[in-house]
């Protein structure tokens, strides 16, 4: 049943322009574009805190005060799909470290499409959504941009970018510096004093504190730099290269078991492009992508390292061709496409004694495990008047084989479809609704690896998502407004199970999650807009063969955002917003899952254009310094255990200012 604070929260929190303020255009069935994400995420370099108080369907999983990860209508991991200006990237932590999202940072972003939805037929996996991210290209006119941003508790960045070129050739290089202390939570604790207290309380084990000469270290350092090189090869034709690099150290996870020491990433990518082939022929595309991750985590910071300290390594790569065919035939735009990727991922365990230095051997923690897929793929699209329909497919085929000969080889074929439609009903009012059916194939972290108390299933089957969406958007000189709500049918979903009391493993169980997603604008004046978004969403598992609880992990409760922007001159712009959450009480207890108390907090922010060339953002976050909890404790992830999970708070109060200059 819906809470009874549905009502009066929907009404008051019905996304946003926060602290990380984006715009946002018009939605469709299938997706939502955010643009203008490096003009305006100037918080810090995480894209998922930007999602997140953007994006109605988006919540933040808070792993770290960097890097964090996202859900989409409650779907994570390998549900969802991240791409970045075409290159599928995966991150190599099992424990999700290093999420695909902090592989790229906000300050090389140009627009970001979030997927909702089983509607992305162009790349493998997108079960129940994902993300495609396109960053900044070159421009033959020479321009540059130089920005300094700081913060509460010693936060640092810097960053950069240049581009220019002629006609035959355009250059952009882009880079960045970030670096943090530990944040402080409404109470005041550290990460590391977040540990002490809950060591106290018995929800974390007494090895997981830090050790005294590491218990003010930084949070956090993450530099990136990203380059690209456009040439023109003939009339129409362009050649593109492209290279980003992330390096992130020392990064703290207070309430898991280790800490990264390192996190290393590279994504390359060569594409060649060729405009009006003929005249029906619009354009053929032909992309070569490759990126890898180096990700070891240890204890070394901890008690439990002060004489030896465990590392798991793990590393991952992925590579890929993608062809992609584009047509306009009397008036229905055809793309037709072929994709083919090989992903591999692999881990290893040792031990390192603190005062020597002296490496030992462990083992294999993930098996080397190859993943080749090989699709075709198709969408058309045709406007029939006021309505306009959208149809694609997918067909995979997928082989995944580990290198221990002891475990089994897995084979998947899956066809994936969908159609919407969007019919005006006059010039301001449209309704939409789309059909789906999408499917994923378990990764080698579910088949086979033997982590902490977590050991993989080989006989997993392929999770397939049945979807339909149904949505109605209107657009008046005084306001607009969008409504979607969804209901999805996870057949075989990949889901932890129980074998003892702290050891788990995988298996496959029938669920449905369904919801429904608010956003809109009111302009009170020509200098004053109201914005606002919600969203609501249950799970319900239909059919397992193991546990009780019928109740969806990672469903979050009803949350909505409320703002309030005056524009007091051009370019220039002061936001007032609340973001609130009801009580998270719809748990898996099977699983882990704790109740959270509901919360609200408040941000301000001002955005002054000093002149045309230069910007200066002054805000804070949390105004009244508020304690609370937006991530739960589904054993999904490895963290640390005692007779309760140790949760996550969020930060306190948190003062920031940002200056930009552009040439």
């Amino acid at each position: 049943m819906i809470s009874k604070k549905f009502i009066p929260l929907s009404l008051v929190a019905v996304t946003i322009l926060s602290a990380n303020e984006v715009v946002l255009p018009s939605v469709k069935v299938e997706s939502t574009t955010i643009t203008e994400v490096s003009q305006n995420a100037q918080l810090s370099a995480d894209l998922a805190q930007a999602l997140s108080t953007t994006v109605p369907s988006i919540d933040m999983s808070r792993r770290s005060g960097i890097a964090n990860d996202i859900l989409i209508r409650g779907q994570k991991r390998d549900n969802i799909s991240v791409s970045v200006d075409g290159t599928k990237v995966c991150g190599a932590c099992v424990n999700r470290m290093d999420p695909p999202t902090s592989h790229i940072v906000t300050s090389q972003i140009d627009t970001v499409e979030v997927i909702e939805g089983p509607y992305d037929v162009e790349n493998f996996g997108t079960l129940s959504g994902g993300l495609k991210i396109t960053t900044k290209k070159p421009s033959k006119e020479p321009k540059a941009e130089v920005n300094f941003g700081i913060g509460s508790w010693g936060y640092k960045k810097i960053g950069a970018t240049g581009s220019g070129g002629t006609d035959t050739i355009r250059a952009l290089i882009s880079a960045s510096y970030e670096t943090s202390d530990q944040y402080e939570d409404g109470d005041g604790n550290t990460l590391a004093e977040q540990i002490d207290k809950a060591v106290a309380k018995g929800s974390a084990p007494a090895g997981a504190k830090y050790q005294p000469q590491y218990k003010d270290i930084e949070a956090y350092t993450k530099k990136s730099i990203m380059s690209k090189i456009f040439v023109k090869t003939l009339e129409d034709q362009e050649l593109r290269l492209s290279y980003t690099g992330n390096r992130s150290d020392g990064v703290l996870y207070a309430n898991s078991k280790m800490d990264a020491a390192y996190d290393d990433s590279n994504i390359y990518s060569i594409e060649y492009n060729i405009d009006n082939v003929t005249n029906d022929y619009k354009n053929i595309n032909i992309q070569y992508y490759y990126s890898d991750v180096d990700h070891p985590m240890d204890t070394k910071y901890r008690m439990a390292g002060a004489t030896t300290y465990m590392t798991n390594h793990l590393k991952t790569s992925m590579q890929g061709v993608k062809l992609k065919n584009s047509f306009v035939l009397d008036e229905y735009k055809l793309l037709v496409g072929l994709d083919g990727s090989k992903r591999t991922w692999e881990g290893e365990k040792y031990k390192t004694d603190a005062i020597t230095g002296v490496v030992t051997p462990l083992g294999v923690s993930l098996t080397h495990t190859q993943t080749d897929n090989k699709a075709i793929f198709a969408k058309i699209e045709k406007t029939f008047g006021d309505l306009k329909l959208e149809s694609g497919a997918r067909f995979d085929t997928t082989d995944i084989k580990p290198d221990d000969i002891s475990k089994n080889e897995n084979d998947y074929t899956a066809l994936s479809a969908n159609i919407m439609a969007t019919y005006s009903l006059d010039n301001q009012n449209s309704i939409f609704l789309g059909v789906g059916s999408s499917a994923r194939v378990p990764d080698a972290r579910e088949l086979y690896p033997v982590v902490d108390n977590i050991t993989g299933n080989p006989n997993l089957k392929q999770t397939k998502n049945r979807e339909i969406d149904l949505g109605y958007e209107a657009s008046y000189d005084s306001f607009m407004f969008k409504a979607k709500t969804f209901y999805s049918m996870l057949e075989d979903y990949i889901y932890l199970k129980h074998t003892a009391p702290t050891a788990y493993t995988f298996e496959n169980i029938d669920a449905t999650v369904y919801g429904l997603e608010l956003s809109g604008s009111y302009f009170i004046t020509d200098a004053i807009t109201m914005d606002a978004s919600a969203s609501y969403k249950r799970g319900k598992k239909e059919s397992t063969p193991t546990q009780t609880d019928r109740d969806l992990a990672d469903i979050a409760p009803l949350r909505g955002n409320l703002a309030l922007n005056y524009e007091y001159m051009s370019n220039s712009k002061a936001t007032i917003e609340m973001q609130a959450s009801d009580r998270w009480d719809t748990i898996d207890s099977d699983n882990g899952e704790q109740e959270l108390a509901g919360w609200s907090i408040y941000n301000a922010r001002v955005k002054h254009a000093i002149d045309k060339h230069t910007d200066i953002t002054v805000g804070v976050n949390n105004l009244f310094d508020k304690t609370y909890i937006q991530s739960n404790s589904y054993v999904d992830l490895v963290l640390l255990n005692a007779s309760n999970t140790m949760l996550l708070n969020e930060p306190g109060r948190y003062f920031y200012t940002n200056l930009t200059f552009k040439f």
